[in-house]
């Protein structure tokens, strides 16, 4: 996937959205991508009501809402660890560009994902 361009370079900020049913699983989930250094920050916003098709039925879930913020170069490996760690059979994880926004902001979450996890 190409990233957007800002001035004369690529952006690589993205922004993953991830459902969870529970507060738990979404706490695990946050803090492992962080500890692992595959998200420089992820925000729980609790109280998403879900609607949406499952095996042929309209299903209806409270869930909690996981706001990621990495690099594109991550997102393959925070995929496949959304997945190994996520409780559903097929977890949402949708990639959205950051277009713009407070460079400072987007220069330290450049800072934090190159340093080494711990």
């Amino acid at each position: 996937m190409a990233g957007q361009t800002q001035g004369d370079h690529v952006n690589p900020y993205r922004v993953v959205l991830v459902t969870s049913g529970s507060r738990e699983e979404a706490e695990r989930l946050a803090s492992s991508l962080v500890e692992e250094k595959l998200a420089a920050c992820v925000n729980l916003v609790p109280g998403l009501s879900s609607i949406y098709w499952w095996k042929g039925e309209v299903e209806r879930a409270e869930e909690i809402l996981l706001v990621i913020k990495t690099r594109q170069d991550l997102l393959g490996s925070l995929v496949e660890r959304v997945k190994s760690l996520h409780s559903y059979t097929v977890p949402e994880v949708i990639a959205l560009p950051i277009l713009g926004g407070n460079e400072e902001y987007l220069r330290w979450m450049e800072e934090v994902l190159k340093a080494p996890a711990s």
